[in-house]
C-alpha cells in the first residue's frame, strides 16, 4: 500500500487472469478489500451493480471503474487498479474490451473520487498503468495522480 499527503490508500496488482467481466470487477474490488477499505458485501455489490444496470462502469476504451452505492459495503476512501492479463468484454458497444480495472470505496465522497479518477484518466493514468513494469510503480501512479 502506497500512501502520500493528499491522496488516499492504494493497492494495485498487474496481470491478473480474469475470464470474464465479474472476474475483472471481483479483482478490482477484492483489492479494496485488502486494503481494508471496503468489505466483502461492497465487493458483491460492485458486480451486482453491472448485472442490473449493464456495461455503464466502462468509460473510455479498455477502463472499467468498478463501484457501487456508499451504503453496500464501504468503509472508507480507497483506490485499486487491477491490470489484466488479457482483455475481457463487458458488452460495451464502443469500449471493449477492458485491460484495467479501476475501483474505488468513497466512504461518502462518491462523486469527488469519480472528478478525480476522471482527471487522471484525461492525464493518461490509464496508458501509464498499462506501462508499468510492477505493482509498486502503478500504486505510486495511483497515489500521485488522483487527489480527492
Amino acid at each position: 500500500m502506497a500512501v502520500t499527503p493528499g491522496s488516499v490508500p492504494v493497492r494495485a496488482v498487474l496481470d491478473v487472469d480474469a475470464p470474464d467481466w465479474r472476474a475483472a470487477v471481483r479483482a478490482g474490488a477484492e483489492l479494496l478489500v485488502e486494503l481494508g477499505t471496503a468489505d466483502e458485501a461492497y465487493v458483491a455489490a460492485c458486480v451486482r451493480s453491472v448485472e442490473e444496470n449493464g456495461p455503464y462502469i466502462v468509460l473510455t476504451p479498455g477502463v472499467a471503474l468498478a463501484h457501487a452505492q456508499a451504503p453496500d459495503g464501504t468503509t472508507t476512501e480507497g483506490l485499486a487498479a487491477a491490470r489484466l492479463a488479457e482483455p475481457v468484454a463487458f458488452g460495451h458497444p464502443s469500449n471493449d474490451p477492458v485491460d484495467v480495472v479501476l475501483a474505488f470505496s468513497s466512504g461518502g465522497s462518491h462523486m469527488a473520487m469519480i472528478k478525480a479518477l476522471g482527471t487522471a484518466l484525461s492525464g493518461g493514468l490509464a496508458d501509464m498503468l498499462r506501462g508499468v513494469g510492477d505493482a509498486r510503480a502503478a500504486e505510486e501512479l495511483l497515489a500521485g495522480g488522483v487527489r480527492v
